[in-house]
């Protein structure tokens, strides 16, 4: 069965867009010509929504005619898709929306963080019987948070730190302090970090800088806040700060553990601009394992997280608090993997 990532990849738009056509979401304007390839694709893909707005037919997915398992499922992103272009958060959507599927259930809508600081689509994601359930993905404003969980019966986190609903994710902090270990015993002892804060907006309070400092606190080693990159989480302001440090006559760093791969992938630019080498002059290991990651030049070392399982996984745990199979909310944490490769 297609999928909205099938439809989003044949026309070249983020899935939030198809999402919109397909369920005659008016809250943001799309231009003509992209509505009409959205809506050739879905026809020559076999695409079938839940309601659509273009013959108005209500068909449910699947076969049976049951009551599903799942029902009307809303996913929310905290970052704007189209300005991140979603290389890690597009296998986590398609994973929610197959698990979703396998189960019965319809993906009634994804939206993003900025989508509802409109109090319109807010209300509109809140009324009484729009969705089943919720899954969140990351953090979101706090007020708009606290408002999806008094009006949605079922709320799934991903990478949410809410111990009161059901989460799934992965270890971050123990993903970064692997990743500086590997470091470590490459024989690096000077190692820099490129990350970016949260919503606390202190670097180090982030759980992959932790992960960073308990690998160098326990290797004795010590940390130059020269060498603490903070990004904001944006590729271009880590390839500009990687720029400027190596500019800089002060002793470098021989590596760097970046907090995602997109950053890792712009830092290694500005270190061949630089008219240095990777990895003898700066290593550079990440976290994440986006696809793009293994073409890089060199191919990028980095933790591999099981993005497609983590959203398959949301999915199903919906499934079973809507049957009542936990007694409190449970946190999931998947395995990830260190794909070492030639950046180390």
């Amino acid at each position: 069965m297609a999928t909205l990532k099938d439809i989003a990849d044949q026309v070249g738009v983020s899935i939030s867009t198809v999402s919109r056509v397909v369920n005659n979401d008016t809250s943001r304007a799309v231009n003509a010509d992209t509505r009409q390839r959205i809506w050739d694709a879905v026809a020559q893909l076999g695409y079938h929504a839940g309601k659509s707005a273009k013959d108005g037919a209500g068909a449910k997915r699947g076969t049976s005619a049951r009551q599903p398992a799942i029902g009307k499922i809303g996913c929310i992103v905290a970052v704007n898709q189209n300005k991140y272009n979603h290389p890690y958060f597009s296998p986590i959507l398609e994973g929610i929306e197959r698990g979703i599927q396998e189960h019965g259930g319809e993906l009634a809508y994804i939206h993003n963080g900025e989508d509802l600081k409109s109090p319109e689509m807010l209300n509109k994601v809140i009324q009484e019987g729009a969705v089943d359930g919720i899954i969140v993905v990351e953090s979101i404003d706090p007020d708009v948070y606290d408002t999806i969980k008094r009006h949605i019966p079922y709320v799934v986190g991903i990478d949410v730190s809410d111990p009161s609903i059901p989460s799934v994710g992965y270890d971050r902090l123990m993903a970064a302090k692997h990743a500086v270990q590997h470091l470590i015993a490459r024989g690096h002892r000077n190692i820099g970090f490129l990350g970016g804060s949260g919503r606390s907006l202190d670097i180090t309070k982030e759980k992959r800088y932790r992960g960073y400092k308990e690998a160098m606190d326990e290797a004795g080693l010590a940390l130059q806040k020269e060498w603490i990159l903070d990004t904001e989480w944006n590729a271009e302001k880590s390839y500009t700060l990687m720029k400027r440090a190596l500019e800089k006559p002060a002793k470098l760093p021989t590596a760097f553990l970046a907090a995602s791969d997109m950053m890792a992938i712009s830092a290694m630019r500005a270190v061949f601009e630089s008219d240095l080498r990777i990895p003898q002059d700066v290593a550079i290991a990440s976290i994440d394992n986006i696809d793009f990651a293994q073409y890089a030049s060199p191919p990028l070392t980095t933790v591999h997280i099981p993005k497609f399982e983590i959203g398959w996984v949301a999915a199903k745990t919906l499934v079973d608090i809507r049957q009542n199979k936990y007694p409190l909310p449970v946190k999931i944490t998947l395995p990830f993997e260190l794909v070492a490769r030639q950046s180390t």
